[in-house]
C-alpha cells in the first residue's frame, strides 16, 4: 500500500513537472509540485505465533496510547510463568538452607571442630545457591514479560486502520496484527527537481491545496532526501527520465484532524524565504 502510494505520487509529480516551464518552475521564486497526503501508520506486530483470543476494538475506532487492542492466548505463557515461579521458590529454599549450613560450619570452624576444606565447600554451596536464585528470578521476569506482551496495546493515540486477523485465527511471530494511523501531524510527499533543490532549504514555506478542502493549508518543507533518484521511465520521455528528483516532505501545520492519507495535493513551495526552521 505504501509503495503504491509512493509510485502514484511520484508519477503525478513527474507529469506535472513535464508540463510546467523550466522543470516545475512557475516563477523564479516558486515551484509547483503535486503529491499525496501521508500520515504515520503504526504497525503493531505479534511477539509470538499464537491464537488471537479477543479483539477489543473495531476498524475506525479512536484509541489512546496504551489502550488494549487485542489479546493472544496466554495458556502456554501462563504455564511457563508458573513453572518459573516454582523454580524460583525452590531456589530460594535452597539458598536459605545453604545460608544456614554456612553459618553452622563457620561456627564449628571457629571452634576448630571442622577443617578449612569443609568451610570452603559450604561457601561454594552458598555461592551456587545465590547464583541459582538470581538466575531463577531472571527467568521469572522473562516469563512475566512474555505474558504482558500477549496483551497487544497501541503505543500511540490514533485511529484503528487495519485488523488483518479475526478472533480465533493464529498470528505469525512478528506478523502485523493491527495498524493505527496516529494523531501526529500529516505531511505531503513530493519530489523536488534537482535543478531547484539547492534553493529549497529545510523550513521553506508552502501553500498546500488538498482535494476536497476549501482554501490552502500552511505547509513547511520539513525534509529533503540526501540522495537523488531518477524519474520513472514509464512516466516521461527518454530525455526527461534522466532528470533527478529528491523525495521530500511538506509538513502540514493546520490540517484537519480527520485528513485522510492518500488524498492528492498540490503544493506551491516558496523559494524566497526559508523561515526560522531553515
Amino acid at each position: 500500500m505504501k509503495r503504491s502510494r509512493r509510485v502514484v505520487s511520484l508519477v503525478l509529480s513527474c507529469v506535472l513537472c513535464a508540463g510546467l516551464v523550466g522543470g516545475c518552475l512557475d516563477r523564479d521564486d516558486e515551484v509547483a509540485l503535486v503529491g499525496t497526503v501521508e500520515r504515520k501508520a503504526l504497525e503493531i506486530a505479534a511477539p509470538v505465533s499464537e491464537t488471537i483470543e479477543e479483539i477489543q476494538v473495531e476498524l475506525g475506532d479512536r484509541v489512546e496510547a496504551g489502550q488494549v487492542l487485542l489479546t493472544l492466548d496466554m495458556q502456554v505463557a501462563s504455564a511457563e510463568l508458573e513453572a518459573a515461579q516454582a523454580a524460583a521458590e525452590a531456589a530460594l529454599a535452597t539458598l536459605t538452607e545453604a545460608q544456614k549450613e554456612l553459618n553452622r560450619i563457620s561456627g564449628l570452624r571457629r571452634a576448630q571442630v571442622v577443617s578449612a576444606q569443609e568451610l570452603d565447600r559450604a561457601r561454594r554451596a552458598h555461592d551456587e545457591a545465590v547464583a541459582s536464585k538470581a538466575e531463577r528470578a531472571a527467568r521469572v521476569a522473562q516469563a512475566e514479560k512474555r505474558v504482558r506482551d500477549l496483551t497487544i496495546r497501541s503505543r500511540l493515540s490514533g485511529t484503528v486502520d487495519q485488523l488483518p486477523f479475526e478472533a480465533g485465527e493464529r498470528s505469525s511471530a512478528g506478523g502485523v496484527v493491527a495498524v493505527v494511523v496516529t494523531d501526529q501531524a500529516p505531511w505531503v510527499r513530493v519530489w523536488i527537481p534537482a535543478r531547484v533543490a539547492s534553493r529549497a532549504p529545510r523550513g521553506a514555506p508552502a501553500k498546500v491545496f488538498v482535494e476536497g478542502l476549501d482554501g490552502a493549508l500552511d505547509g513547511v518543507l520539513e525534509q529533503v532526501s540526501q540522495e537523488a533518484e531518477f524519474t520513472p521511465h514509464y512516466a516521461l520521455t527518454e530525455e526527461e527520465s534522466a532528470h533527478l528528483v529528491y523525495e521530500s516532505r511538506i509538513r502540514l501545520d493546520n490540517a484537519p484532524g480527520d485528513l485522510r492519507a492518500g488524498l492528492p495535493a498540490r503544493v506551491e513551495l516558496s523559494l524566497r524565504d526559508a523561515g526560522p526552521g531553515a
